[in-house]
């Protein structure tokens, strides 16, 4: 109930306790732009989160679910053989389809590497058979002793040690994302702490006097809270609008080639920012606050 009342307190302000606080000058300054630039930075980080999560959703879901049996055998035999597979793969418990790429397929999976005017048909390339599982998956260990029986070059690739290390990385990445915007939190506290504690010690004399008329620590402290928080408040909201801004002149992951998925927001993701501006008055409020009391206990 007291904390709700101060937090009201500080939104309605009081005139009297403002002109305790001086409203120019370097601890202003300061709180701004730690208020903005922490803001800049951390919308940045949260959109890196958001970016690799989807990453590592997009890979895993591309890759689970799907295999590739790569056929090398003579010109004679690869025909053949690619049947062979084709048979075993289609009795197969838990391959839900199969089936044979061609040249003009190949072409284009190998086009990013070579060219696309790779001549696929009078080159040794293996044939690729795209393979699709279902729910339950299958047996890999028995298909490719089934494969081997009766289709000897053909090779079974399931993915897995694709999928394990990309989607790892996705993960470790997104960690990182989300430490960075916990260092942003602390070094936000720290600079607005430092900020508060420099306009505390350059306005002494001021709260001796307004001690001296009566004025309580708590009501003294409250001008402080409320002018640095609405500081870093207004500071964080120019940041996070500069960010999205940014953020939003970034190239697609289509205009990147497919590869990337792109270091920004997406649908409601974009409200995901606005959380920011918000938490940087938390942050604010909280850290003038607990350097508020503890200063005036040493203003004597």
């Amino acid at each position: 109930m007291k904390l709700a009342a101060e937090i009201l307190s500080v939104i309605q302000g009081d005139p009297r306790a403002d002109r305790a606080v001086p409203p120019s000058g370097f601890t202003a300054q300061l709180t701004l732009f730690t208020g903005g630039a922490m803001a800049f930075l951390a919308v940045f980080a949260l959109a890196l989160a958001l970016a690799t999560a989807r990453l590592a959703d997009r890979w895993s879901g591309e890759l689970a679910q799907t295999s590739t049996v790569r056929i090398s055998a003579p010109d004679a035999q690869m025909e053949v053989q690619t049947k062979a597979a084709l048979r075993v793969l289609t009795s197969t418990p838990g391959v839900k389809t199969a089936r044979a790429l061609d040249p003009a397929e190949q072409r284009a999976l190998l086009a990013p590497w070579f060219g696309p005017e790779l001549p696929v048909e009078t080159l040794p390339i293996p044939q690729l058979i795209e393979v699709f599982e279902t729910g339950a998956g299958y047996d890999a260990e028995g298909l490719r002793l089934r494969l081997k029986a009766e289709a000897p070059g053909a090779v079974l690739d399931d993915h897995t040690r694709w999928r394990r290390p990309l989607v790892a990385a996705a993960g470790r990445l997104n960690l990182m994302a989300l430490a960075a915007m916990a260092l942003i939190a602390a070094t936000m506290v720290a600079m607005i702490t430092l900020a508060a504690n420099s306009a505390l010690s350059a306005n002494a004399q001021v709260i001796r006097v307004l001690r001296l008329v009566g004025a309580r620590d708590s009501y003294i402290a409250r001008a402080f809270v409320r002018r640095f928080t609405l500081r870093a408040l207004g500071g964080a909201a120019v940041g996070t609008a500069l960010a999205m801004i940014a953020v939003s002149l970034l190239p697609d992951a289509e205009v990147a080639g497919g590869f990337l998925t792109g270091l920004g927001f997406s649908g409601a993701g974009w409200l995901a920012p606005l959380v920011v501006p918000v938490l940087a008055a938390f942050i604010a409020f909280w850290s003038t606050r607990l350097a508020a009391m503890k200063a005036l206990k040493g203003i004597t």
